[in-house]
């Protein structure tokens, strides 16, 4: 499939060819919240902590004899029926972290980015390569593509610049291509990528295989492809 390239004027430039493998594939909602779910549990520190009865501070000495006084019996005063005693059950420090299969994070991807191609929520620009890091550069350029909403601007690297250029923008958020992920793509409605971006993103994502480092030794390779 083409999709449209534009300068940084916004005005047409061409077309480019892309890969269908990542950019018209079918929509599979179950596999798109599996993964946002996922990136949602490993954003959680898991520090939250409450003291249990034994934790709290006190309640050694029981509070009066077991009987003949007419009230009910205690152990102590910091049991969890009395204020400022333990908490029954409370949340204690854990790991939320899940480890979601490749193949999954990879196909949550495709999955977004074919539906943003089909939503026409996609711009393809020639380059993102901006005069300075000032806010007001990316502000025209938004303008000039006539993008208003929240937007993900993706480059084929880090761009310093451009980081620094849509970091006070709540609304605009920038990345490099490898850093490109589920999240991002359903938290922001529209997304620009430089040409090189796009050509990165068919270079990491169009596989579910694990590239293998050409520093590893030859017999070792043969061994993975076997």
């Amino acid at each position: 499939m083409e999709l449209p390239v534009k300068n940084t004027s916004g005005q047409a430039t061409g077309k480019i060819e892309v890969l269908d493998i990542v950019f018209d594939v079918p929509f599979n909602a179950a596999l798109v919240h599996q993964v946002a779910m996922d990136h949602l549990a490993n954003k959680r520190v898991g520090t939250h902590s409450t003291k249990t009865r034994g934790e709290v501070r006190g309640g050694g000495r029981k509070p009066w004899i077991q009987k003949h006084t007419g009230r009910a019996r205690h152990g102590s005063i910091r049991s969890p029926q009395w204020r400022g005693g333990g908490v029954v059950f409370g949340p204690k420090p854990r790991d939320y972290h899940h480890a979601t299969p490749r193949r999954m994070r990879r196909g949550a991807i495709r999955c977004m980015l074919a539906q943003r191609v089909r939503e026409g929520a996609i711009t393809v620009v020639e380059e993102l390569n901006l005069d300075n890091h000032r806010t007001k550069e990316i502000l025209n350029l938004l303008e000039a593509l006539q993008v208003n909403t929240k937007s993900l601007v993706v480059s084929s690297d880090a761009v310093p610049a451009l980081a620094l250029a849509c970091r006070n923008l709540r609304q605009i958020k920038s990345l490099p291509a490898s850093h490109l992920n589920t999240l991002d793509l359903l938290d922001f409605d529209h997304v620009i990528m430089s040409v090189g971006a796009v050509r990165k993103v068919e270079e990491i994502w169009a596989s579910d295989k694990r590239p293998v480092s050409s520093s590893q030794p030859e017999s070792i390779d043969k061994e993975v492809a076997g």
